[in-house]
This record gives structure tokens, sequence and C-alpha cells, in this order.
């Protein structure tokens, strides 16, 4: 059987998490023949496909933040979204392509346009829920009425995800959860690289207020008024850099700078997580899921996640890790605090996330992909099939 081409859309070549995705299974020598189409944009992010994935870009610039609500924004947003569609469509990748898969918000926007009218099936990457809290009030009403009515198949990172998709789907729609490639070894879970010294508390995020880097700072200082080292790691993309500068003034005005590490994007994540006695998820608003959270528990570290979203589907209270009232530095301290003080409990949790269940490794993900790609372009095949021998009306 000849194997599928795919033409993976997406906006920016950035670090974000997606885009670090999309490399990871990519990387992992899947069951198809990958394109990667990008408009042209800053970052390298995909620069370790090459060798491995045909890659191209095409069409103009989609900034960060360009639909901010304003009338003139919202206009140049539309234009933009509707020349990447065209350069898009016209693009040879897509004309030689068996199915398009949209990695982020932004490409299945302009992706959803280059398909219609075509006979190509589409499936829509979904990371972020579907609400105008995650998305934007353009990017809600661009994914619900534009973006989901179109997609043959929805890739949902949790089935948190995937509920707030479902009203939007049109009868037949393939769906599947796949958690997103997040890097995680069978074997790192055993792993230890602990190294003498105070006790190490972490966070693998990219820099974003909604993250909760600052409240992960605030209950710092409240539980480790003079021990303890906190490490916050990930780039700050998509205009975020001025955050990471608050942060750094955060940690000065409580007295823990000397303590608090802004790492930067790490490309060793497993030695990063191997030196870390505790891992902080803590976002502001319901977090879809979270590749850390993923990382964290292959990892077998002792994990802390904010009591809401998809990391529920994941941390079992007391058992694998820690949840934790969000929004709430308090509770927070207190949770680190139980944590440094009771090592036996450190170590039960640490056993527990590593054998947690339904771990994938990048791999186990492509397969997953691929199975359901197949499937996808099965289902559109027999609806086209459907239609060409309907009887017509008397």
């Amino acid at each position: 059987m000849t194997a599928l081409r795919v033409l993976h859309l997406d906006h920016t070549a950035a670090a974000g998490g997606a885009e670090l995705a999309l490399v990871r299974m990519l990387s992992a020598r899947p069951g198809w023949r990958p394109f990667v189409l990008t408009p042209p944009t800053d970052g390298s992010v995909f620069d370790p496909l090459d060798g491995v994935v045909a890659r191209g870009r095409s069409g103009i610039r989609q900034p960060a933040g360009a639909s901010s609500g304003r009338t003139g924004a919202i206009l140049g947003a539309a234009w933009r979204l509707i020349v990447q569609a065209a350069a898009t469509r016209t693009h040879r990748a897509f004309r030689g392509a068996d199915l398009v898969d949209a990695n982020s918000a932004r490409a299945a926007a302009y992706g959803a346009l280059a398909v219609r009218g075509s006979r190509t099936p589409f499936v829509v990457h979904l990371r972020d829920t579907v609400d105008p809290t995650a998305l934007g009030g353009v990017g809600f009403r661009l994914m619900s009425r534009l973006v989901l009515p179109r997609a043959d198949g929805v890739i949902a990172n949790s089935r948190l995800t995937l509920r707030t998709a479902s009203p939007f789907l049109r009868e037949g729609t393939g769906t599947a959860v796949i958690p997103s490639a997040s890097g995680l070894r069978a074997a790192s879970a055993s792993a230890d690289g602990r190294e003498p010294g105070p006790l190490r508390i972490g966070m693998l995020a990219r820099i974003d207020p909604w993250k909760g880097q600052a409240l992960l700072i605030e209950a710092f200082a409240a539980a480790f008024p003079d021990d303890a080292v906190l490490e916050i790691a990930g780039s700050a993309p998509f205009g975020h850099e001025r955050y990471a500068a608050e942060l750094r003034g955060q940690a000065e005005r409580l007295g823990v700078d000397d303590r608090v590490e802004l790492l930067g994007h790490v490309d060793a994540v497993d030695a990063l997580l191997a030196r870390w006695d505790i891992a902080v998820q803590y976002s502001t608003r319901p977090e879809p899921l979270g590749q850390n959270v993923l990382q964290y528990l292959a990892a077998g570290k002792a994990v802390v996640v904010a009591d809401e979203g998809g990391p529920v589907e994941w941390v079992d209270d007391g058992v694998n890790g820690l949840r934790v009232r969000p929004r709430d530095p308090a509770a927070l301290a207190a949770a680190l605090r139980r944590l440094a003080d009771e090592p036996e409990l450190r170590d039960r949790l640490r056993a527990a996330a590593g054998a947690t269940a339904g771990l994938l490794t990048d791999a186990d993900v492509a397969a997953a992909h691929a199975r359901f790609y197949a499937e996808v372009v099965r289902r559109r095949e027999e609806g086209a099939g459907r239609r060409r021998t309907r009887l017509p009306r008397e």
C-alpha cells in the first residue's frame, strides 16, 4: 500500500508547543509521506527535519496577535488569511496531497479556506479549548463557524478539548484524542540525574502570562523563604519578552532572585527534568492538556498541577501527583511545602508517575496519527463514492 501524502500546515516556525510537537512526531519517522508548509516566517523550529521531511514556504507572514479586535486589524488579518489560503491551494504540495493537516489554529483558518471546494480531506489539530477565552473572540468565531464545520477529522489533545469542539462539528466528522508528541521515552521514568544540593522545583512551559509563572514565583517565595531553587524553562515567543523581564522583577521584589532562574528554551529536556525534585503545571485558566504534564509524569517526577482542565485526566490526586486549587498561590505554596517536608510522599508519587497508564512515546503518537489519517481518507473516499453512485431524482 502506498504511503499517504500528508501536507502539514503551520503558520509559524517559532518554538511554540504545537510546532515542537510536530517536529517530535515527524522525527519519529511516521508511516506517511509528510510535507511541512509554512508562510515566510522567523524561527528555526523545523530545521531539525532537514534531510528527513520535505518543507516549503509560501504566501505571506502571519504575525502573532493580528486580530486584536479593532476593525482595521481584523480586516488586515482576514486579508492575510485569504492570501495564505490561495498560496496554499496553488502550492505543488497541496495538489499532490492525500490529506491536509492543520497543526495550529491560525493554519486551520487558512487551511479551511484552501480546501474549500476540493476533495482533499482536512484534519484539524486542537491544542486549545474552543472558547473565546482561549482563542480570542475573532479566533473563536473562525474556529466555530469556518474551521470545525469543514473538518473531516479532528485530533484533540484531551477529552476536555474535544468536548468544547463537538458542538461545532458536522455529523460524521472523525474524532480522536491523541496527546501531542512530548519527547517521552520508555526508559526516562527510571532515569534519575538528581545531584546533591537544595530542593529543586521547576516549571517547563513557554513564557506567557496564562501559563502561571508569576503565581509559581509567588508560591515559591512563600514556601521557601531561605532555601530551595526554582527553575523556569521555556522561551518567550509571540511577543512575551517583556513578560520574562517582569518575572525577573517579581523575583527580585520578593527577595528570591538569587534562587529563581529563567533558563529560556531548553533542548535537553530529559536532563533538565532529571535534576528536579518537584515539577509544576499551574496555568491561570484550564489547560487543555499541557505537554509538560506528560513529560513530568514520564520522567518520574513529583508532579503538582492545577485541579482543572486536561491535566486532571492524567493526575490522580495523591496517587501519581497532587492537584491544587487553581489560581491560589497560598494553596500551591502549601503543596510545595508538603512535598518538601515529606520525602517519602515525593518518592511514592515519583514511582507512580512513571507508571501512569497511557503515556505514549513519539513513535506511539505517530502510529496513532497514521491510523487516524488512514481512517479519515477511507471515510472521505467512501462518502465520495456514495455521492457518485446516488441515483438522480425522478
